[in-house]
């Protein structure tokens, strides 16, 4: 028997393609939120709680770009 759509493919791909968009989403937001903090404490004179937040910022920064380099390989490779 024919099958014209492969259900388990299909959903398997809409939930992966959900996550991630939601996943890089979140991470490049917390990114956005981390330079934003870092320069609203920096100008209150508060170095630790700016680094901190810069770090969060530059850690969130390097997840989105992961997840788009790791997106990228495996498109290239199917």
């Amino acid at each position: 028997m024919a099958v014209i759509v492969q259900t388990k493919e299909l959903i398997q791909a809409v939930v992966a393609s959900v996550v991630a968009g939601v996943g890089v989403t979140f991470a490049f937001s917390v990114a956005i939120w981390g330079a934003l903090r870092f320069v609203d404490l920096s100008r209150s004179e508060r170095p630790a709680a700016a680094a901190a937040a810069a770090a969060v910022g530059v850690l969130a920064l390097v997840v989105t770009l992961g997840a788009v380099v790791v997106g990228i390989v495996v498109m290239t490779k199917k």
